[in-house]
């Protein structure tokens, strides 16, 4: 493909972390919970689906978010494809990401069409119930370039301490004009800059209870 991989190391047998960023790939508690409190209910998903219901995501990292978000889709019994679309700078390789879902099962069983298109080297993803696309490369260009707009957005960079670039107020203004009248936004950070920047980009912003000991998480929505 091209590109800069993702430098990993192993904590506590199977968590992978960030060589570049110092920072894990997901919560060392229960990532797969922490996904449906935050990215989930945090942009009042299911409840919110319908056919055509588009997500996009700022760092795709081992692919559990959109597993969290397949899995809602088919619990809701929505009809069509569910449309993903994440921006991700330092993919993992497909043997990495088998090895991180192995620790959430209820993920790893909806994984074999990710982990079979990403081991044959395509970032498409097409099924009955999903189409997902991953745009690889520096975030603010990719999303410069993307014709779209989403109707909900996980922004899961690493943490905005160690890695500022995917959170500063030029990529979420860029979020903000890529997101449908009536969209959301959610991520687990909380830091005052972020919200600042979400809301110089059109969102209205507020601080909520973050996912277990974490105090707060922000949650994002462009007006209708």
């Amino acid at each position: 493909m091209g590109h800069q991989r993702a430098d990993l190391e192993w904590r506590d047998g199977d968590v992978p972390v960030s060589r570049q960023f110092q920072d894990p790939y997901f919560s060392l508690e229960n990532g797969l919970e922490e996904t449906r409190y935050v990215f989930l209910q945090g942009n009042d998903l299911p409840r919110r689906f319908c056919e055509g219901f588009h997500i996009a995501e700022l760092g795709f990292g081992t692919g559990l978010n959109m597993l969290a978000a397949l899995i809602a889709w088919r619990h809701s019994g929505a009809a069509g494809q569910l449309r993903f679309t994440s921006f991700e700078a330092f993919p993992m390789q497909a043997d990495e990401m088998a090895r991180a879902l192995a620790a959430f099962p209820e993920a790893l069983a909806v994984a074999e069409p990710l982990l079979k298109s990403w081991d044959s080297g395509a970032t498409e993803i097409i099924t009955d119930d999903l189409h997902a696309t991953v745009l690889i490369g520096n975030a603010q260009t990719r999303l410069e370039a993307w014709d779209d707009q989403a109707d909900a957005w996980f922004l899961d960079g690493f943490s905005p301490e160690r890695n500022p670039e995917m959170w500063q107020s030029d990529l979420m203004e860029i979020v903000g004009a890529h997101t449908a009248p009536g969209g959301t936004a959610a991520t687990y950070t909380a830091a005052g800059f972020v919200r600042r920047g979400l809301q110089d980009a059109g969102f209205e912003v507020e601080r909520i209870k973050g996912y277990g000991r974490k105090r707060h998480m922000t949650r994002a929505k462009k007006p209708a």
